[in-house]
């Protein structure tokens, strides 16, 4: 039976990677993830949540952010399902942190390096395809080089890791293992290899979470759990309004230009229009239950309604009516 944290679950990362108390892993995997091209010595957590550029901008929310001892400032992010438009989501997150540097009054426009690196527990078709790390620099199109050093996107799609334990050949190979399997060991690898996979051991084991810790994992767990059935539902229910509609259109369609080649054309062009707006509508429905499901979990800790709000996008209406629900 599996006796460590899922590191796939909102809270389970922030668990591992996000406290003061387990610091030393977080230092220890960006210097294996960045090994040969700087050492972290330290580094001191900041405020995840990013103010607006104006009073009606939405803040943005990161699972990690800190800045190194040499002043570069990370952002660390676990998405355990694909969404449209993720790779530029990134993107707009670095560049808010970047654009929150500027100084007002007389400032030449010296900015710190900012690295995002994303866990991505899905296949991004934008990505390469097969690799499990992509690093995006900026660089000359032509010879490859670096222009700056002031913004660095770093995706690992964890699909494509398919090492064994025993295949695993430094200490980064090994921190992605673990990530990947740990909800499903009896037992912590590599104890003998890095005296961090001890720590790690310790820190996601199961047996030593407080009573309060438990239920906001369970909590956690379920949130996740859902969100992947609403999710596959909401896909599966795209998929077949998505036939139903494009059958019907193109049945309609392929009637009116003639029953041979109009039907086939008809139909292709009726069906794959169906399919994508079903599909759109399973993806949206799937975000909305999500949100709603975040809302409980908040409302149970007693958050207030303005926070909930600028976690999950609802209304004050909508998180309302979810509490009353809860009662």
């Amino acid at each position: 039976m599996a006796q460590f944290i899922n590191p796939f679950s909102d809270w389970g990362f922030k668990h591992i990677f996000g406290r003061e108390i387990s610091k030393d892993l977080l230092i220890c995997f960006l210097n294996d993830l960045f090994a040969g091209e700087f050492v972290i010595k330290s580094l001191a957590f900041g405020n995840k949540e990013q103010i607006g550029l104006s009073k009606d901008s939405r803040e943005v929310i990161f699972d990690i952010y800190c800045t190194t001892d040499e002043g570069k400032e990370i952002i660390v992010e676990m998405q355990n399902r694909g969404q449209e438009h993720f790779i530029d989501r990134a993107l707009y997150y670095t560049s808010r942190v970047i654009v929150n540097q500027g100084i007002k009054g007389e400032w030449d426009y010296n900015i710190r390096p900012v690295y995002t690196i994303c866990f991505m527990n899905f296949v991004d078709p934008l990505l390469p395809l097969g690799k499990l790390r992509t690093d995006m620099i900026l660089a000359d199109k032509d010879n490859g080089k670096m222009v700056s050093d002031k913004i660095r996107m770093v995706y690992l799609m964890l699909p494509f890791f398919e090492k064994t334990e025993t295949e695993c050949e430094n200490d980064f190979e090994r921190w992605i293992f673990v990530l990947k399997n740990m909800n499903t060991f009896e037992r912590m690898p590599f104890l003998a290899k890095n005296a961090v996979f001890k720590k790690l051991a310790e820190i996601s084991d199961l047996r030593t979470l407080s009573k309060k810790d438990m239920d906001k994992y369970e909590d956690s767990i379920r949130i996740m759990r859902d969100a992947y059935a609403t999710y596959k539902y909401a896909i599966k229910t795209g998929l077949e309004d998505g036939r139903k509609q494009g059958l019907e259109e193109g049945m309609a369609q392929g009637m009116a230009q003639g029953m041979a080649q109009g039907m086939a054309q008809g139909m292709e062009k009726g069906m794959a229009q169906g399919m994508e707006k079903g599909m759109e509508k399973g993806k949206a429905e799937a975000e909305r239950q999500k949100n709603i499901e975040f809302a409980k979990l908040m409302l149970s800790d007693g958050d207030s309604t303005e926070k909930i709000q600028r976690y999950t996008g609802l209304t004050a209406e909508e998180i309302n009516e979810i509490a009353q629900s809860l009662h």
